[in-house]
This record gives C-alpha cells, sequence and structure tokens, in this order.
C-alpha cells in the first residue's frame, strides 16, 4: 500500500487477532477525515495500517495549558506478510478541557481571531463548560493548523501526523525514546553557538515572510536535534497585521532569543533582528 493512497486494509483490524491492552488502543489515523491529516506527501515513516496499535509510553512533557505523551503507534507481528513501515514513535499533545483554567495569556494571541457561530463565541467569552471544552479543541486545531503550514513553507517544525478534538499527533523530536534537549539546556562550542543562532534567526525569518511571529519564543520551546534546531509550541502564532500587537510579539521574540544568546557571549542587537523581520513581513 502506497502513503500516497488514502485507502486502508480494514480487514487488518478486522481479522487480526491482537487485542489492544492496558495504555493501548487503536490507532485512530483511519477514522480521522483528511482535513485533518498532515500535509502530503506523507513521511515515510508514517505508519497508516488500519491495523495498528498506539501504546502509550509515558509524559515527555506537563504544562499548565497540555500535556504531551510519548507514543508508539505499531503494527503487530500476525505471522502475516510484514508490513513496511511498522512502527514509529509519535508525540502526542493533548489540551486540557473543563478541568483547568484557559490558555495562558490567550486574549493577546486571539486577537483578530474569528469563530462562526455565535453560540461559541458566547460560550468562549463567558468561560462555560462547554467554552472551555471548546477552548482546548480550538487550541489542538489551531497548532494542527500552523503546524502544517509552516511545514509546507521549510520551517523546522515536527510534522503535524493528525489532530482529533483535543490531541494533536506529531512527529517526535529526539533519540530512540529520549526527547531532544531544549535550547536552554545546550552546552555550545563559540562555533556550535554561531550556528544555533544563525538557525533560529532563518527560522524567524520564515515565519516573518510568511506574516508570523511565534508569539512566544523562547529557549524552552527551541529544542536541539543533532545540531538542528526545531521550534515547537506554536498554537499561539501570531498574524503581525491583524494583530494589534503583533508588532509587540515580534519584538518580544526577538528580546528573548537575543537575551540568551548574549548571556553566552555571542552579541546580538534585538532592536536590529525584529527591524530585520518587520521587513520580511511588510515586503511580502
Amino acid at each position: 500500500m502506497s502513503l500516497s493512497d488514502d485507502s486502508f486494509v480494514l480487514s487488518d483490524l478486522s481479522f487480526s487477532s491482537v487485542t489492544p491492552g492496558e495504555d493501548q488502543r487503536w490507532s485512530t489515523w483511519p477514522s480521522i477525515i483528511p482535513s485533518f491529516r498532515g500535509p502530503k506527501p506523507w513521511p515515510s515513516w508514517m505508519v497508516i495500517s488500519a491495523g495498528a496499535i498506539d501504546t502509550e509510553l509515558g509524559v515527555l512533557k506537563s504544562g499548565k495549558e497540555a500535556d504531551v505523551f510519548l507514543i508508539e503507534r505499531a503494527v503487530p507481528d500476525d505471522g502475516g506478510p510484514p508490513v513496511e513501515p511498522s512502527a514509529v514513535l509519535l508525540a502526542a499533545k493533548r489540551y486540557r478541557g473543563t478541568d483547568t483554567s484557559d490558555f495562558h495569556r490567550s486574549s493577546q494571541y486571539t486577537e483578530g481571531r474569528r469563530t462562526r457561530r455565535s453560540r461559541d463565541s458566547r460560550a468562549l467569552h463567558k468561560k462555560s463548560a462547554y467554552g472551555r471544552a471548546l477552548s482546548a479543541g480550538l487550541w489542538a486545531s489551531a497548532e494542527f493548523t500552523a503546524l502544517s503550514e509552516l511545514y509546507e513553507l521549510g520551517a523546522p517544525v515536527p510534522y503535524p501526523v493528525q489532530v482529533n478534538d483535543t490531541e494533536l499527533l506529531m512527529e517526535f523530536i529526539g533519540d530512540g525514546k529520549e526527547a531532544a534537549p531544549r535550547l536552554a539546556a545546550v552546552c555550545a562550542s563559540a562555533r556550535e553557538l554561531g550556528d544555533l543562532w544563525e538557525q533560529v534567526v532563518e527560522l524567524m525569518r520564515i515565519f516573518a515572510r510568511a506574516g508570523y511571529a511565534h508569539g512566544d519564543l523562547s529557549p524552552y520551546n527551541l529544542l536541539v536535534h543533532r545540531g538542528r534546531v526545531v521550534v515547537i509550541d506554536v498554537p499561539q502564532i501570531v498574524d503581525i497585521v491583524s494583530n494589534p500587537r503583533g508588532m509587540e510579539l515580534v519584538e518580544r521574540d526577538c528580546i528573548n532569543v537575543c537575551s540568551w544568546f548574549t548571556r553566552r557571549g555571542l552579541e546580538c542587537d534585538p532592536a536590529e533582528l525584529s527591524g530585520e523581520l518587520m521587513a520580511e513581513a511588510f515586503g511580502r
């Protein structure tokens, strides 16, 4: 079966003698509508068999608004012909619903965004139980959409596999079952630091050319995997033009990253970087 094919061999699921156990479920991929799957062409490492099982391996990160879990999506060995690829590790980001507070400082990011249904708008404004559940789903969908667009633009982001209600499944960035370190935890030589800086500036340029600011960029949501910088946590991505605080958030991103690099001996000017990014954004 080709990865570009939307059809699935449902008999894999119907006649498999394997039953999901504790902390397992059948792969949710077959039930996801096409628009909630990642952009094509799908990566060669994707597991799309209807007979695959998702196994929860543990928590990668706990946060105020969402928790990230390590998931293995694998096709059980039932003695039949081998399936390629047969297993992959994924990161499952699950936004919390009615049992948690709303997204941190959400109003400054959502200015300029609109919801179609008046009932939904009222619920979000009143922060009712329905509104909080709706908000969690909207943030998951917003991050999936942002990752999809940024991935297609060539930005160094995890590939977004799928979104299902409040759960976003994406590429796991790490070696084995160990997640890649955050930039904040990396000890780098002067040469390595310079290379990391150039990568961070380039990813900010990609955002700016598309008219976006990350909105909450810092050394804590930049991963370094085998020397490559990968940006994560993008649900709050901001349209610089439509959001009244767009320029302010660009400046804040610049200050955050420049402060970290300056403390490690690499001189950089956040005002200069901000000006360069704004020129990229408005020169589209």
